[in-house]
């Protein structure tokens, strides 16, 4: 009998490689068990490039099962290897703290937290790994790995094939990780682990330990590395991390990321970063390509920042891009009236609105007449933004590439939609003290 928590991972394209499937399979028949999945804290929020991850874990507590969110005070003071072709930066305590708490918040939003058998039960590795004594823990963990195995894992192997520095504090990150499968078995009743699929080889050797150390049989099993159909890494754009922090990044700015899906994307986005159900997105799947991004954008967004905010955000789309007029969700950038008040260089005023990453890009943009202000074509990288530049009604739009049809290409740009504007909007406000220039963006549209 399929097991229907696995069938549904599987369907989602959450799966990559198990250990002992049919065994894990049977379990999961008889009884509802413990899931962990280990997140590092280098960052202050995660960004969307863990979010299949977190779906995993609602997916466990859909079909009753109880997922453990581990976050890696320890491990994080020593930095995973895995994919990484030189040393991360070694972080304070202090930082590493902080980091869990803002990452633990995220958390409690994607998670369901009133149902006391399904409910997320996060701890911190620091807690054990913090206290371990060195000798015992070289004789009773350490003698179950040999450096002929330690050697053949990709993540040393890159490395060293490569010349690249590996610290033997890295080195032993794979046996740390492996002692967090045993320390939750043991003390959480935790018997199955979920990673990426760069973590195979750390999670296969925590299976191998609790067998050896314990006589107990645990499982792994790993997701997909994501990539998008033009062959980049998820979750990153070229303006940098898509963060899940409220805080780093607007509510806007997140559903115009899943707005400017590929369209070779879209339906697989649907079944992996949304709740609709697979039925519901077969139903879909022949509608209008923008009508999809919406939907997925919407859907996305409601999970993070309510569903109030995704509406919001495409009624301000919608008012940027169709009605020609300025969204109220609008981010904004503030700048002060001296700035301007003796003319602005366009291609500091397209670098400081954050629509590119150098100013070499924008002159080629320019060039290529890519860069609108009030939906006028700027013809010379001279071009001047004054007070005069803004509108009675207090705003000034600056534009960032033409209606584009699929296929087309305009310069180094985020994976975009088959027709797809790239706006930034500038407003202006007066008060009685002084008047600056507010510069809000709307990436993204509609046709």
């Amino acid at each position: 009998m399929e097991n229907s928590f696995l069938t549904e991972l599987k369907a989602r394209n959450y799966f990559n490689q198990c250990t002992n499937s049919n065994e894990l399979e049977l379990l999961m028949n008889k009884k509802k068990i413990r899931t962990y999945i280990g997140f590092d804290c280098t960052a202050s929020s995660l960004h969307v490039g863990s979010l299949l991850q977190i779906m995993c874990l609602r997916l466990l507590q859909k079909y009753g099962h109880q997922p453990i969110v581990l976050l890696g005070g320890g491990t994080t003071r020593i930095g995973d290897p895995s994919g990484k072709e030189e040393t991360r930066k070694i972080l304070s305590e202090k930082v590493i703290e902080k980091n869990i708490k803002n990452i633990e918040k995220v958390f409690k939003i994607f998670l369901k937290t009133k149902n006391k058998k399904t409910k997320p039960i996060f701890v911190n590795n620091y807690k054990w790994l913090g206290k371990l004594n060195y000798i015992k823990f070289l004789r009773e963990i350490g003698k179950h790995f040999t450096i002929n195995k330690m050697l053949s894992f990709d993540s040393v192997k890159m490395r060293l094939e490569r010349e690249q520095s590996l610290s033997y504090m890295e080195f032993n990150y794979m046996i740390l990780q492996a002692y967090d499968f045993l320390e939750l078995n043991k003390n959480k009743n935790c018997l199955m682990q979920i990673g990426g699929s760069d973590q195979w080889g750390n999670i296969v050797n925590g299976v191998e330990l609790i067998k050896r150390h314990s006589n107990k049989r645990v499982f792994g099993l790993t997701t997909p590395l994501i990539t998008l159909a033009s062959g980049s890494k998820m979750g990153k754009t070229e303006k940098g991390a898509v963060w899940l922090d409220k805080k780093l990044l607007p509510a806007y700015d997140y559903w115009q990321f899943w707005r400017n899906t590929d369209d070779r994307d879209v339906l697989r986005f649907l079944q992996m970063f949304t709740d609709l159900s697979l039925e519901r997105i077969e139903e879909l799947k022949n509608k209008n390509i923008n009508q999809l991004k919406i939907i997925l954008a919407n859907e996305a967004t409601s999970m993070l920042h309510g569903k109030a905010a995704a509406v919001k955000a495409e009624q301000t789309a919608k008012n940027t891009f169709e009605k020609k007029s300025v969204g109220t969700d609008l981010p904004t950038l503030v700048l002060k009236k001296e700035q301007v008040i003796n003319g602005i260089n366009i291609i500091d005023l397209v670098t400081a609105a954050n629509l590119s990453n150098s100013k070499s890009e924008v002159r080629r943009m320019i060039k290529n007449k890519g860069i609108k202000v009030n939906n006028e074509t700027i013809e010379s990288d001279k071009f001047s933004i004054s007070l005069n530049n803004f509108s009675q009604e207090n705003f000034l739009k600056l534009s960032h590439g033409k209606k584009h049809h699929k296929n087309s290409a305009f310069g180094p740009r985020p994976a975009a939609a088959a027709s797809c504007d790239m706006a930034k909007t500038t407003q202006r406000q007066t008060t009685a003290q002084d008047r600056s220039i507010e510069c809000g963006k709307a990436v993204g549209g509609f046709d």
